[in-house]
């Protein structure tokens, strides 16, 4: 266990989804303390036990709310439903001043899935850092891999595009996404995530299309840059 990655506490609010949940699993493998933030205490705390069990209780996973998650964090990441992405970030807006949010949602428009759909503000990442203001760097990451594949055990095969409010948040998120045991790639300031975000719909219509769960991408053409976990 890396003494820097027990020195550093990850909250990830929304925690008990199906993405939150993989995320916390990898990073708490990699000897990071994680708080599973939840709007209910008693699951978050379910869920935390749950995983702590699956990695053999070697870890430091904490359930619980989401204001105490955000408060307690050096670094936030938001892994909710995109119904659920305004009230979260206005709830924890005052505690995540000065941090760093890692944005993981997709603005998805069910039953349409599979079609590329953007809030007014552009993308969630770019609406989240409309709702937080300048006091809080903002990054988009993550929305491009299935939880399934983030609760295999080893590194994965698949690519994560990092876009941020600056290069400093970009640089704290890719090592994080190194940690999680992906290649992390810097993609530009945040207007960038507009694009990243819209790939969510087409892999999902590859997976449907195609009999898959797990379809991600790589970048190629390019040598891979250092991870530094």
């Amino acid at each position: 266990m890396d003494q820097k990655s027990v020195l550093t506490t990850i909250a990830v609010l929304g925690g008990t989804g199906k993405e939150g949940r993989a995320l916390v699993y990898r990073w708490a493998r990699a000897g990071y303390r994680v708080l599973l933030g939840s709007r209910t205490i008693e699951k978050a705390q379910r869920i935390a036990n749950e995983l702590a069990e699956k990695l053999d209780g070697e870890v430091l996973i904490e359930g619980v709310s989401l204001q105490v998650a955000a408060r307690r964090a050096d670094i936030v990441v938001l892994a909710v439903p995109y119904s659920a992405h305004r009230a979260t970030l206005e709830s924890v807006k005052d505690p995540l001043k000065g941090k760093i949010l890692i944005d993981v949602t997709v603005p998805l428009s069910p039953p349409n899935v599979t079609r590329v759909h953007m809030p007014p503000a552009g993308s969630a990442a770019l609406e989240a850092h409309e709702i937080l203001g300048d006091m809080v760097q903002v990054t988009s990451a993550f929305q491009n891999i299935s939880s399934e594949l983030l609760l295999q055990a080893g590194p994965l095969e698949c690519d994560v595009l990092v876009t941020g409010t600056s290069k400093e948040a970009r640089s704290e998120t890719l090592k994080l996404v190194a940690a999680a045991g992906l290649n992390g790639w810097d993609a530009g300031p945040i207007e960038n995530s507009a694009v990243v975000e819209g790939l969510t719909s087409v892999l999902i219509g590859i997976n449907k299309r195609y009999g898959g769960t797990s379809a991600g991408i790589r970048i190629t053409g390019v040598q891979a840059p250092a991870q530094d976990p």
